[in-house]
């Protein structure tokens, strides 16, 4: 919750006519809470983008591992 509150309002589209009607992929290489991706994805539909899709190549775990 921290980190969505920490991030929202944090984007913005400087041109929304060249997102408006299209359908936009957003790429994150580590998705940890989702809330930068959240935003910016709140932030693409405001600006008139028709869908948007999000794709990660991997996902931080919420267990921490002992070494020892």
């Amino acid at each position: 919750a921290e980190r969505l509150a920490n991030v929202r309002g944090a984007f913005r589209v400087r041109d929304p006519q060249a997102v408006a009607g299209r359908g936009i992929v957003l790429i994150d290489d580590v998705m940890t809470t989702g809330a930068t991706l959240d935003a910016c994805a709140r932030a693409l539909k405001r600006a008139g983008a028709r869908t948007v899709t999000t794709v990660t190549l991997a996902r931080a775990s919420a267990e921490r591992r002992s070494t020892g």
